[in-house]
């Protein structure tokens, strides 16, 4: 692999006046950082002291995390090395660019066509452009059919083997390619499938330990598009492989699917258009099949599904991506295949031809309306994989914000506090506070629109630990417990928000948006007052209607 270089805003030798208005506000968040240049080129030269305590096994109160910068990416994005999809290699990666990706992940379908060939000849395209062009990120990776369940993102750090762990995974484990696909309570083949899922991120983690791979990390793709991703099953990848399994999509891509007047009139955001159907987990209710404020009901559920995994005291992250395949407005339409070729035999679809007019799509580019943030200490493949892993995670829809650092500290200590994914050790009734860093849009997004934030909530839910019932979907403790009110605010200011730790351990995280629609929460206004909502079908502005979340903070609670 080519030596890493520094992107242009992070870069002391690229002048301010040769960035764009992205690349500018960038910049300022890094100085801000005080990770400007070759502090964020080399990383922290010191381990923080959470680390180094956990590593000794001797944990003081407090912590102390490191400085971060955020980069921006995507981790499930389609090229014509999947079966269903129709933009070019380079077409993908030059629209990352645009839209000021650094990271992204190419996770093509699986398919017989795709592991005997599609797979070798696009890692021989992404060797290519990372050596041409050593500022993008571009990880190779699979979405793997999960026997018994929806699909996953799996990616490798590069390496000599980075190709060859997703092809024998793909042959070994995908649930399609092996006709593992049968899910329902009642049907004989379900445990068998749901086992071998098991059995499948094992033995990614045991190419981990094993030093075949440097890293590999799973996320879990639009979780309730089908309702086949029941709670136990999430819990069991998780639980089999939690360095491997970190996370699910808390919003899908699809996101421009129900523009009015677009695809049709009962479309939904994120094509979440389906019923139930045999191998759906029965104990979702029918709202769970729809996105609210684009953002899958596992969640944007306050107390939902995402809490009740969170309320167990373990880390499990979101993040929201494009899914592109066929970009809403595009002009564009799959090639026709040459005699005797299809994809089974060649592992690639021709490439598109431009017609010169909108074909059907819902997508957005990679980072056009979409984006994942994940804070790093330095600039490079692991650094990526290491802050995913991590938690240290924030996303947001259509821009609407250019910055996001939080910290939670003991009001005794004077250190920088935990971040997001952390933990925090406390003494019962010790007084905390959460410093909120919001940095304002500063310019219009691709939609031509300067987004404006119009309030934080922040989410508290206790950690109760291990539940009883894996199929639990309900953390009944965990709520909206303050709103602050941020209309009208620009630039970079601080919310201070006090907490007090009583007698159980708990987290917060956070959510927050534009405040064009929102109304009483799934699990009502108690709980959650003004939450996302549904839209109606096919009038699903995604651009009138963005949101931020935050994965969380814990507090563990010393008596």
């Amino acid at each position: 692999m080519t030596e890493q270089q520094l992107p242009a805003w992070a870069d002391p030798s690229v002048s301010p006046a040769a960035l764009d208005a992205q690349g500018v506000s960038r910049r300022g968040l890094l100085c801000r950082a005080g990770l400007f240049g070759a502090a964020f080129a080399l990383g922290s030269a010191a381990a923080p002291a959470s680390a180094s305590a956990s590593a000794s096994g001797k944990q003081g109160f407090g912590g102390d995390d490191p400085r971060l910068a955020y980069l921006v990416g995507d981790h499930h994005v389609h090229s014509v090395y999947s079966h269903d999809a129709k933009y070019t290699f380079s077409q993908q990666a030059q629209a990352a660019a645009r839209f000021g990706l650094d990271w992204m992940v190419f996770n093509e379908h699986s398919n017989f066509g795709h592991a005997r060939y599609g797979a070798q000849l696009e890692h021989q395209e992404i060797l290519k452009a990372r050596a041409e062009n050593p500022r993008q990120l571009i990880f190779q990776g699979l979405e793997w059919y999960i026997p018994a369940a929806e699909h996953c993102t799996v990616f490798a750090a590069p390496g000599p083997h980075e190709v060859d762990l997703l092809t024998r995974f793909e042959l070994a484990y995908d649930g399609k390619l092996l006709g593992y696909t049968d899910g329902a309570p009642d049907n004989p083949n379900t445990a068998r499938n749901e086992a071998h899922a098991v059995k499948a991120v094992q033995w990614l983690a045991e190419q981990r330990r094993t030093g075949y791979v440097d890293d590999v990390l799973v996320l879990a793709n639009h979780p309730l598009r089908l309702g086949i991703d029941s709670p136990h099953e999430m819990r069991n990848w998780r639980d089999a492989a939690p360095e491997i399994v970190i996370g699910m999509e808390g919003a899908p891509g699809a996101q421009g699917a129900a523009i009015p007047g677009w695809r049709g009139a009962t479309s939904i955001r994120g094509e979440y258009e389906n019923k139930p159907s045999a191998n759906s987990f029965a104990g979702y209710p029918a709202d769970a099949y729809l996105t609210y404020g684009g953002f899958d009901w596992a969640t944007a559920t306050v107390g939902g599904l995402w809490d009740s995994m969170l309320a167990e005291g373990r880390l499990f992250s979101v993040t929201t991506n494009s899914d592109n395949h066929r970009t809403v407005f595009d002009t564009w339409t799959n090639g026709d295949w040459a005699p005797g070729q299809n994809f089974d035999n060649t592992g690639k679809l021709p490439d598109p031809v431009d017609t010169g007019t909108p074909q059907p799509g819902s997508d957005f580019w990679p980072g056009e309306f979409s984006r994942t943030h994940v804070g790093v200490t330095r600039y490079g493949y692991r650094a990526v994989m290491a802050g995913l892993r991590a938690g240290r995670i924030w996303l947001d829809h259509g821009h609407l914000l250019d910055g996001l650092d939080v910290r939670l500290k003991r009001d005794c200590d004077f250190g920088r506090g935990v971040t997001l994914g952390g933990r925090l050790r406390v003494r019962k009734g010790e007084k905390i506070t959460l410093y909120v860093t919001v940095t304002t849009a500063s310019r219009a997004n691709p939609q031509g629109i300067l987004p404006k934030l119009a309030h934080v909530d922040v989410i508290r839910g206790a950690v109760r630990g291990p539940v009883a019932d894996r199929d639990s979907w309900q953390a009944p403790d965990t709520k909206v417990v303050e709103t602050r009110d941020v209309s009208g605010r620009t630039g970079t200011y601080t919310l201070r928000i006090p907490l007090t730790a009583g007698d159980e351990s708990f987290y917060v995280r956070l959510r927050g948006s534009d405040g064009n629609r929102h109304g009483a929460g799934y699990l009502g206004a108690a709980i959650d007052p003004h939450g996302p909502i549904a839209h109606e079908p096919g009038n699903g502005d995604p651009w009138a209607d963005t949101w931020f979340y935050s994965n969380p903070v814990f507090v563990d609670v010393q008596r």
